[in-house]
């Protein structure tokens, strides 16, 4: 039974977590208790710690973590808090451990292509120092300026590399994780095969901190591509994106670094941002990377832009150097907050569904826009299916009613479509109530299971993932 719920702690429990971390890093004033009560979730769901603990080394997570187990109090791991899910969120109050501190970049080994972090460091930071390195950490999250690797590796994050690179969890390697009892373990290792026992490396990233806080992680890393350029591709309808977008895989054999989609409504709240000039008819656009060997990037760059023309795109914009590539970057990586623009509230879906039904989960989006007369923009990452289907709404029962409804409907069309109610964002609590609609009963009571199984106190992120 857990013992916190909104309830102040024993001042000896809050002794034990001083001596664990110092007094200046643990803290119970209301100004730091609300800022770890929420996190990027667009519906603003709160619930206050009752206290917050800021490690920053293995021995010290131990030590809380120990505490919080001899206690029975629930722990809620927590980074830079950017989750799109809720899954940060103390639902049962208790402590909210902030590994923020725990930043250091420990090794970065050039010969064997691998890097071993802490889970504070912050995913373009960490980005660009392998760079210097000439190596290449692919997950690209739209947050990677803020978000940090422990959530990116909580949550397995996608990104907008996916298509050519994969997630997140195509390149952890081995972490340390401190159990809800305490003890430390290291699953995986420094190297890019193991097949030596169960695959816990791969139960832990997706897990979104319910099984373990990690401490340490090791990802591989690859070589810096050469050369990299930017397409961005103007067309009169969505539609006609979409299509180019097969064409550039299908029709012209390329499979891009990065493939995304933009539909109307994002580009309007986007326009005059950075100095670029949006034409007034683009109703859709596709921004494409290509990256590698120079003569293949021009190669596949032009095939690109074939593809592109083929499918009716009236203007197209090539960025070959660095300072026009963020540029353009830096405008897409701003759509999702741009939205606020339209509406006062804003909810961001991140399903994903087989590339050739894109077109049909798109259309779903739109037609129930028109039925309910609630603003719905799209964008996201076309090329392996995962798009962002975000609903515009405004204040009210009324509002809110609509929007449930509409979420229901996008996400019995998914499933139906075979597809997943969760691309990179995760479960949390946002998409509890929705996972039994896609996860079959017998494979869900595995899952809980295993929870159970490692953490049979229930004091590890609890409320997460499973409605109960």
């Amino acid at each position: 039974m857990l013992k916190s719920k909104q309830q102040t702690l024993d001042q000896a429990v809050l002794d034990e977590l001083i001596r664990a971390v110092g007094k200046e890093y643990v803290h119970t004033n209301v100004e730091q208790l609300v800022c770890y009560s929420y996190d990027a979730t667009a519906t603003r769901q709160r619930a206050m710690p009752d206290v917050v603990v800021k490690a920053s080394t293995t021995e010290e997570v131990a030590a809380v973590v120990k505490v919080a187990d001899k206690n029975n109090i629930p722990i809620s791991p927590c980074g830079a808090r950017s989750g799109l899910s809720g899954g940060s969120i103390p639902l049962y109050g208790g402590i909210a451990l902030d590994t923020t501190r725990m930043d250091r970049i420990l090794e970065i080994n050039a010969p064997d292509m691998i890097a071993t972090v802490e889970p504070g460091v912050v995913t373009k930071r960490f980005q660009d120092e392998a760079a210097r390195h000439k190596l290449f950490y692919p997950p690209d999250p739209g947050s990677a300026e803020f978000s940090t690797l422990g959530g990116n590796i909580a949550e397995c994050s996608g990104g907008m590399a996916g298509i050519k690179y994969g997630v997140t969890r195509d390149y952890v390697l081995s972490l340390e994780v401190v159990l809800p009892d305490g003890r430390v373990i290291n699953t995986g290792k420094k190297t890019w095969r193991t097949v030596a026992g169960y695959d816990l490396t791969r139960l832990f990233v997706g897990s979104e901190g319910t099984l373990g806080v990690f401490t340490k992680i090791t990802v591989k890393l690859i070589p810096l591509p050469a050369k990299v350029e930017t397409v961005l591709a103007y067309f009169s309808s969505a539609g006609n994106a979409v299509d180019a977008a097969d064409g550039i895989i299908l029709d012209q054999g390329v499979i891009p670094k990065t493939l995304e989609f933009v539909d109307s409504i994002c580009i309007d709240s986007v326009r005059g941002y950075g100095g670029i000039d949006i034409p007034k008819e683009a109703k859709a656009m596709l921004l494409v990377d290509v990256d590698g060997d120079p003569q293949i990037v021009k190669r596949e760059r032009l095939r690109v832009e074939e593809a592109c023309k083929k499918n009716n795109a009236f203007q197209i914009v090539i960025a070959e150097d660095v300072e026009k590539r963020n540029a353009l970057w830096q405008v897409r990586r701003v759509i999702s907050p741009a939205l606020f623009k339209v509406a006062g509230k804003k909810l961001n879906e991140d399903v994903c569904v087989p590339r050739s039904k894109i077109k049909e989960v798109t259309e779903e989006a739109y037609s129930l826009a028109r039925e309910y007369s609630i603003d719905t923009a799209c964008f996201g990452h076309i090329g392996d299916g995962n798009v962002h289907i975000n609903f515009l709404y405004g204040e009210g029962d009324e509002q809110q009613a609509k929007v449930d409804k509409m979420l229901d409907r996008v996400m019995e069309k998914v499933i139906a479509l075979g597809g997943t109610i969760t691309g990179e964002h995760g479960i949390g609590t946002a998409k509890a109530k929705h996972l039994p609609w896609e996860i079959p009963r017998d494979e869900l009571e595995l899952m809980k299971s295993l929870k159970k199984l490692i953490d049979p106190k229930n004091i590890m992120n609890p409320g997460k993932i499973f409605v109960s």
